[in-house]
C-alpha cells in the first residue's frame, strides 16, 4: 500500500479502537452500579468482571490460525460484530450469569479486533513510525475507555439507554471496517493446529519474553488500581469524590503523554524510554503513598504516574515488534494481549489480598515495587536493541 492508504487504514483502525475502548469503559461503572442498586454483593459484583479477561484468556489459543488464514478483515469483523449483537442483548434480560455470559463474549470479541488491528498496525508501520502509530492506538483506546463512564449517569433516564447507545456506536465503526482491503500477515512459518500454534507461542517467548512484561505489569496496574485502590481508600477515610479524582488523574495523565512517549521511542529505543518510565513511575507511586491524606498532593502524584506509566502496554508492544520476527508478530501481539489479561485478573485478587493482611501498609508499595522489578528486569535483560532481520521496514 501506498502512504495515503495506510494513514487512512490507520485511522479507520484506531477509530474502532477508540469506540471499543468506549464500550468497555462504560460496562465497568455501569454494570457494577445497576448490580450494586439492585442488591448483588461485591463479590459477586467483581467476579462479574472478570468475565472480560476470562474470554480474552480462553479464545487467545485459537486466534491466530484464523488470522493467518483469513487475514485482518474478517477476524476483525467477526469480534466487531460479537460486540455489537452482545451490547444490544444486554437489556433483554437482566441477570447475573446471562450478563457474566455476554460479557464474556464482548472479552472474546474485543480480543479478536484489538489483536487483528494490533497486528495489522504493526506490520505496515515503518520502524520509524512504529512507537508513534501503536502509540496512536494506545491513544486512541484510552481516550474511548476514559469518555465510556460518562454513559453511566443514563441508568437514571433508562437502564438499557447506554447499552443501546453503544451498540450503535460500535455498529458504526464496524461498517467502516467493511470498506477496507483484507491484506494476510506474512506467512513464512506454518500454523495449521492448535499444537502448532503453541510452538509459536514458544518460539515467540524465546525471542521477546521481556517485551511481555510491560503488558503484564501494566495490567495489573490498571485493574488493582481501579479495583482495589477504591477499597483501600474508604477504608482509610477518604472522600468518594477523592478517589473519583484519583482515577481520572491516572487516566487523563496516560492520555497526554501516550503519542509524546511514543514518538519519542522511536528515536531513542523502546528499551530507554521503557526502563525511564519505568523507574521514574516507581518513584511517583512511592510519593503517593507519603501524600494520601493531601487532596491536592494525592491526585498530582498519580496524574504524574499517569504520564510515565500509561503508555507501558503500547510501549511493550512496540519493543515486542523490535525484538519479534516480522512473522512472528500475530504470535507476539496475542502474547502481549494474554499477559495483560494474567495481569488484569492477578491485579483485584493480590491488592484484595495486600489490603486485607497489610492494613498498616500503602496500598501504593505493591505497584511501586512492581515497577522498580520491571525496571530491573529490561535493563538486565532487554539489552538486545539491534532490530531482527526483516523488522527494518
Amino acid at each position: 500500500m501506498n502512504q495515503k492508504q495506510n494513514k487512512l487504514l490507520l485511522w479507520i483502525l484506531v477509530g474502532l479502537v477508540a469506540i471499543s475502548g468506549f464500550s468497555q469503559g462504560m460496562l465497568l461503572p455501569l454494570i457494577a452500579v445497576i448490580f450494586e442498586k439492585g442488591g448483588v454483593s461485591s463479590s459477586l459484583n467483581g467476579l462479574n468482571a472478570t468475565a472480560l479477561y476470562i474470554g480474552i484468556l480462553l479464545v487467545s489459543p485459537f486466534m491466530e490460525l484464523p488470522l493467518r488464514k483469513y487475514g485482518y478483515k474478517p477476524v476483525i469483523i467477526f469480534g466487531g460484530g460479537l460486540v455489537v449483537a452482545a451490547l444490544a442483548m444486554f437489556p433483554l434480560w437482566k441477570t447475573f450469569w446471562f450478563w457474566f455470559a455476554l460479557r464474556m463474549l464482548i472479552g472474546i470479541g474485543d480480543h479478536a479486533l484489538h489483536f487483528a488491528t494490533q497486528t495489522w498496525i504493526t506490520s505496515f508501520s515503518p520502524a520509524d513510525k512504529r512507537g508513534r502509530n501503536i502509540s496512536l492506538y494506545g491513544l486512541f483506546f484510552g481516550i474511548g475507555f476514559a469518555a465510556g463512564p460518562l454513559m453511566t449517569p443514563l441508568v437514571n433516564i433508562n437502564e438499557a439507554l447506554p447499552f443501546i447507545i453503544s451498540s450503535f456506536l460500535c455498529l458504526i465503526g464496524w461498517v467502516f471496517v467493511f470498506t477496507l482491503k483484507n491484506e494476510r500477515p506474512e506467512q513464512e512459518v506454518n500454523v495449521n493446529s492448535f499444537l502448532a500454534t503453541l510452538k509459536q507461542f514458544r518460539t515467540a517467548l524465546k525471542y521477546g519474553w521481556v517485551a511481555f512484561l510491560p503488558p503484564l505489569g501494566y495490567g495489573f496496574l490498571e485493574s488493582s488500581l481501579n479495583g482495589s485502590f477504591p477499597v483501600y481508600a474508604l477504608r482509610m477515610n477518604m472522600k468518594v469524590s477523592t478517589v473519583s479524582l484519583v482515577l481520572s488523574a491516572f487516566a487523563i495523565g496516560s492520555i497526554i503523554t501516550q503519542l509524546p512517549l511514543g514518538i519519542l521511542s522511536d528515536q531513542f529505543g523502546r528499551r530507554k524510554i521503557l526502563m525511564t518510565v519505568l523507574f521514574f513511575g516507581f518513584c511517583s507511586f512511592t510519593a503517593a503513598s507519603f501524600l494520601e491524606q493531601s487532596t491536592i498532593g494525592l491526585p498530582a502524584a498519580i496524574l504524574i504516574s499517569g504520564m510515565l506509566v500509561g503508555s507501558t502496554f503500547s510501549l511493550g508492544i512496540s519493543f515486542m515488534t523490535d525484538l519479534v520476527p516480522r512473522s512472528l508478530l500475530p504470535t507476539g501481539n496475542l502474547l502481549c494481549g494474554i499477559f495483560f489479561s494474567l495481569g488484569s485478573l492477578c491485579g483485584p485478587i493480590i491488592g484484595g489480598f495486600y489490603i486485607k493482611y497489610l492494613q498498616d501498609v500503602s496500598f501504593f508499595y505493591i505497584i511501586s515495587t512492581i515497577l522498580l522489578f520491571l525496571t530491573f528486569i529490561i535493563f538486565i535483560f532487554g539489552k538486545r536493541t539491534q532490530l531482527l532481520p526483516g523488522n527494518e521496514n
